[in-house]
């Protein structure tokens, strides 16, 4: 369901319409943009958007798509389903024409290169145009668009006596031409002419009756006349007759083929619907091409999750004027499921929320949206929209009443698959009663599991995230040093209206600016600016948590890389070691071959037979020792050096180990999960259990200076904060503090941190600002921005 009946107006969608019935071809395709309509069937608009992806691909390729003769002949053929009617001359010329052409679609979707547009094959069907039908329109239609003369035997002899005829009539009617000529009866370069179809020759008025015949016509001076001669008249009858005899003959051809044509008048229709689909899908698919409109993802969850989304007239406004748009980002879920988008005025919060609306709606009416390929979109049952004036004298509505009355609506009918879109809740009466209307209608709103888009200036409403489930703030962003909007939404966190900083922008006195701000009163001003403040806190702990994240995505690559390296190293190691074995073995081999042939020499040489047998035994013990243990081990230990482990069955936090590979010591703090938190010298890491080996505490000469450094930076890593605040402090206090602060934060490579001092009479900032430019480890300072505390706060760059 669509609320109000208006919806397509206050969105401008009745644009889109028109845009796309400019890219159509036919009446066909201008007809079906005319009952294009919202769509809540998922598989049918899955189906309808893919439909349109895929011929914006055949646009893209440059494949031949017929695009020509998107002739309408439907009404055509209804009406000559009568028997004894028939088909005219120029409307057998279009169904010619287009019946070729639905047959040329047809052929495209048939040839491998379109075997991947499988939702528009599917369209096709089964759908054929009988050949019979194409070869009897071209057997009595040629190129030109005229009957042919062969189309029947009896109309090819009546035109052969026709042409006949006429030659014989135009050299008798040519020769009377000359002879008026010659007798001056007529100007020199008069020619033989038509008259109602007769051939005449002109004669000055003064000789009409020189030559016999009937006058048809007279120029409008009255001078000249146009004479049929008598001897020409017998036979521009027969000419005549002839041609009527012509028109009969077409006739009576037309409706043999007529008669033809009528079993097949239904398959014919669903052709011409065919191509009136066709041309409708081309519409949108060109439409997508100039909006640069992409299919997202439509899933079944109920969410959105848009990126780079743009609204395609205003992207083509700004683009005729040589601007670029700026994109939305934007993402409701079941946990976020109601944005409240606060900001300045002219911030863009209207077009975010008309954006929304315009292409949630195109892509339920089966349109491409102009946003990112991976963005995520589902289908809403509802969508409501509440924006702009609705005053009504005939009812008798007032703004805000008509805005009621809407409201009511929404609250009635809001579901789980409902979308609302309100701007500017709970404007147009008292803003403090009005504020608390919009809060409990927010409220009520939440509580269907609606999903919504709204807009506000109201500060209650900004405090509801948290307190209300579903509601989410967002806020269009100001760049406070131009004072201009950026037209860019943040999801996340509340805006403000920068009432003043506006009107100081447009000119206004400053003498009424300061009395506005006396009158607003200092406990709305604390706000917005502690508001403020807890912005600009989450965005510093935002920017600490990416620069944690970065250095733990790099100590992991570390980790893997000296993982891979260990097992590169255990692998070579592996290889030297089966190679010295196997040299080891041969050596031993050979030494056993020259013992063999020592003790034959002994044998031969009758020694002592138990001084031989001894040797043997010693020989046979050397060799199984080297062979088993003795040179694997001397190689082994030659080869790696291990550092001192012992290895216990479990592990349990204080207990001493090292990295598999590694030698440096750590010790344990915590296990969890198959992870431990290990301590190496005041760097702590999480690994996982398996790769750990238990060692011995490290002695104390290893665990001095360069360990307790370690641990200092952590500590003061640990500790550090980005700002200082010196409020309340002497001078020289405030100098002391600066300066150390500064030392630490340079020592931790700080780039950027901010010094609280106030106001006040300025004391305190000019005896700050006179230290930061006497300090080389400074590179620049300056005031925070104005919305984040101005003067009363030094933001410090350091080098």
């Amino acid at each position: 369901m669509i609320y109000p009946g208006n919806f397509e107006d206050k969105i401008g969608f009745d644009l889109i319409r028109n845009l796309l019935s400019d890219r159509c071809h036919s009446d066909m395709g201008k007809q079906r943009v005319r009952e294009m309509d919202f769509c809540i069937d998922p598989a049918l608009v899955r189906r309808m958007v893919s439909e349109t992806a895929e011929f914006r691909k055949i646009l893209e390729s440059g494949l031949p798509f017929p695009v020509n003769d998107y002739y309408n002949l439907s009404p055509v053929l209804m009406r000559i389903q009568t028997p004894g009617s028939w088909i005219l001359p120029e409307e057998l010329l279009e169904l010619r024409l287009s019946l070729r052409t639905i047959a040329d679609c047809i052929s495209f979707f048939q040839k491998p290169a379109a075997r991947e547009f499988t939702h528009l094959i599917a369209l096709a069907g089964d759908l054929e145009i009988p050949s019979a039908i194409l070869k009897e329109t071209d057997r009595i239609m040629d190129e030109k668009g005229a009957i042919r003369d062969n189309a029947s035997p009896e109309l090819a002899s009546i035109r052969k006596d026709i042409r006949s005829k006429t030659a014989a009539s135009e050299k008798l009617i040519g020769q009377l031409l000359s002879q008026a000529r010659n007798s001056g009866w007529t100007a020199s370069d008069a020619g033989v002419t038509l008259s109602d179809g007769r051939l005449v020759i002109p004669l000055q008025a003064t000789h009409k009756r020189k030559i016999r015949g009937i006058i048809h016509d007279e120029s409008a001076s009255g001078l000249t006349v146009y004479l049929e001669p008598e001897v020409c008249l017998e036979m521009n009858n027969e000419i005549r007759e002839l041609e009527s005899a012509a028109r009969r003959e077409i006739i009576r051809i037309l409706t043999r083929f007529s008669d033809m044509l009528r079993p097949e008048i239904d398959k014919l229709l669903h052709g011409y619907t065919f191509l009136g689909l066709m041309d409708f899908i081309r519409a949108k698919a060109r439409l997508a091409t100039d909006t640069d409109a992409m299919e997202p993802m439509i899933t079944n969850e109920t969410a959105i999750r848009w990126t780079n989304a743009r609204h395609p007239l205003l992207s083509a406004a700004l683009r005729n004027k040589g601007k670029t748009i700026v994109p939305l980002n934007i993402k409701l879920d079941e946990t976020d499921r109601i944005l409240v988008i606060t900001g300045p005025n002219a911030g863009g919060k209207s077009v975010c929320l008309k954006t929304v609306g315009l292409l949630q709606y195109m892509l339920q009416c089966g349109l491409l949206a102009p946003m990112d390929a991976d963005s995520q979109a589902s289908i809403f049952e509802n969508i409501f929209i509440d924006i702009g004036d609705e005053q009504s004298i005939e009812n008798d509505l007032s703004t805000y009443s008509s805005h009621l009355v809407n409201l009511q609506f929404f609250m009635d009918n809001g579901n789980p698959s409902t979308l609302f879109l309100i701007d500017e809740l709970g404007a147009g009466t008292d803003p403090a009663l009005g504020g608390a209307i919009a809060e409990a209608v927010l409220e009520k709103l939440a509580a269907t599991g609606a999903f919504g888009v709204i807009t506000t200036h109201y500060s209650n409403l900004k405090l509801l995230e948290g307190n209300i489930p579903g509601i989410v703030n967002g806020a269009m962003l100001f760049d406070t040093k131009r004072m201009q909007p950026l037209y860019q939404l943040s999801i996340g966190k509340p805006g403000s209206s920068f009432t003043f900083e506006i009107a100081r922008r447009t000119g206004l006195n400053e003498e009424v600016i300061q009395a506005a701000m006396t009158k607003t009163g200092k406990t709305h001003l604390d706000f917005e600016r502690k508001l403020q403040e807890l912005e600009n806190e989450k965005f510093a702990l935002e920017k600490r948590l990416k620069e944690f994240q970065v250095a733990d995505h790099f100590l992991a690559e570390m980790i893997e890389k000296y993982e891979k390296m260990k097992s590169d190293l255990e692998h070579s190691r592996r290889t030297i070691l089966e190679e010295a074995r196997e040299k080891a073995m041969t050596i031993l081999e050979q030494s056993n071959r020259i013992i063999e042939k020592t003790i034959k020499e002994i044998r031969e040489s009758q020694a002592d037979k138990e001084k031989t047998k001894a040797a043997r035994a010693q020989i046979a013990d050397l060799s199984k020792e080297i062979s088993n243990s003795g040179i694997q081990e001397k190689l082994e230990e030659r080869a790696l050096t291990k550092p001192e482990t012992v290895t216990y069955p479990t592990l349990k936090p204080g207990d001493w180990v090292s990295l598999e590979g590694q030698k440096m010591p750590g010790r344990i703090q915590r296990i969890k999960g198959g992870k431990a938190t290990v301590d190496f010298a005041g760097v702590k890491l999480s690994v996982p259990v398996s790769k750990l080996i238990v060692t011995l505490p490290p002695a104390e000469k290893n665990s001095g200076r360069f360990s307790k450094l370690f641990r200092d930076l952590n500590e003061k890593a640990v500790n550090f904060k980005l700002s200082l605040d010196v409020r309340g402090q002497s001078a020289d206090e405030a100098v002391m503090s600066v300066q150390k602060y500064l030392d630490d934060a340079y020592l931790l490579r700080i780039k950027e941190v901010k010094i609280l001092h106030g106001k006040g009479e300025g004391i305190l900032r000019r005896v700050i600002r006179e230290l930061l430019g006497s300090m080389d480890e400074v590179e620049s300072f300056e005031d925070e921005h104005i919305e984040m505390g101005g003067a009363g706060i030094t933001r410090v760059t350091i080098r």
